[in-house]
């Protein structure tokens, strides 16, 4: 995608700016459902303010910038081991942005290990925090994509086609949760037989939590005379469920990188600009590896080979990359 490098260079923040150093320390996981102890949230609390210019700042421009240290990587830029140290705490339970999928709670295999924002409930607020933690999660994608830092961030694919404005289809839900519209099938075989008559017009959410789809919701009992629009409210509240979370992702990865070009972009285009490509090839990884004082064709080094071809599944490959270079993707 030649012309979104092209884009990316035209919108790079040129204008000089203090030198800053942030130094991020290490913490041994974080088992808090607050997530106060977490890269993620030193990142946010240095970074979140001005992330909308920094994250776009030419960083090999010297006296510029802003300049991220972990735990003694020292770069002239948020470097790769800051970047993925950061994001992988969203998709944790150490954040209370991000829940598992109702699939994988109930080990459904479709779309296991998949992470969607958490649920709050729809007539209240969302915490101002949380509003610009989930916006600093887009810019931390954003900055993803700039500077090719891809990350591991294991969201569904409803996610990212909300991200690219794409419209959401009933299978987009059922992709995260079978069981979201089995209810309104069994309803719509037995109402006539006056079988439903403890339902109510309230849902219960991916969380897991009961909500009221109207006004009194919990006291207004499904019929076959309202039983069109409990089917209307039910879907419009699965469609919608996490829409406002979303925006404020799209709102900080907008401000990252403009919108006209990441709109244009297809949903699963946007995942690998900012994951890349998810495989590790081991071949790609043995041709581009440097010996010192040894070669591929010594005995030990073909046995590594060996062993994280053929022995090691994908994580444990990604967590060896991770290891040796900060990231968990090749491309």
């Amino acid at each position: 995608m030649a012309w979104l490098e092209k884009s990316l260079k035209e919108t790079i923040t040129n204008e000089p700016r203090t030198y800053i150093a942030h130094y991020f320390q290490i913490f041994t996981p974080c088992t808090s459902k607050s997530g106060r102890i977490t890269t993620f949230n030193q990142g946010y609390r240095q970074l979140h303010k001005d992330a909308h210019v920094t994250f776009r700042s030419d960083f090999h421009r010297r006296g510029q910038g802003v300049r991220v240290v972990l735990c003694g990587f020292d770069h002239d830029e948020p470097s790769r081991e800051s970047i993925t140290s950061m994001c992988s705490d969203i998709c944790t339970a150490r954040l209370p942005l991000f829940i598992l999928c109702p699939n994988d709670r109930t080990n459904n295999d479709l779309s296991r290990g998949r992470w969607i924002p958490n649920v709050f409930p729809p007539n209240q607020l969302i915490p101002g925090r949380i509003k610009n933690q989930y916006r600093f999660v887009g810019q931390l994608m954003g900055i993803a994509i700039r500077r090719k830092h891809y990350v591991d961030l294991k969201f569904p694919n409803l996610l990212w086609k909300q991200l690219v404005d794409e419209q959401l289809t009933t299978k987009d839900i059922e992709d995260i949760d079978t069981e979201s519209f089995v209810i309104i099938k069994i309803i719509a075989d037995n109402i006539e037989k006056s079988q439903m008559s403890e339902l109510r017009f309230d849902i219960v959410s991916s969380a897991g939590h009961t909500y009221e789809l109207i006004h009194n919701g919990k006291d207004i009992p499904v019929t076959v005379d309202n039983f069109k629009e409990y089917c209307t409210r039910y879907r419009e509240y699965r469609l919608n469920e996490f829409c406002r979370q979303i925006t404020y992702i799209r709102q900080g990865l907008y401000s990252v990188v403009s919108k006209h070009f990441l709109t244009i972009l297809t949903a699963n285009e946007l995942q690998e600009a900012v994951c890349g490509n998810g495989r590790i090839d081991i071949e790609l990884l043995k041709r581009n590896t440097r010996y010192n004082n040894t070669s591929l064709e010594s005995p030990y080094i073909q046995r590594f080979w060996k062993i994280l071809s053929e022995m090691f599944n994908e994580e444990q490959k990604k967590l060896f990359l991770k290891f040796v270079w900060g990231r968990t993707t090749l491309t």
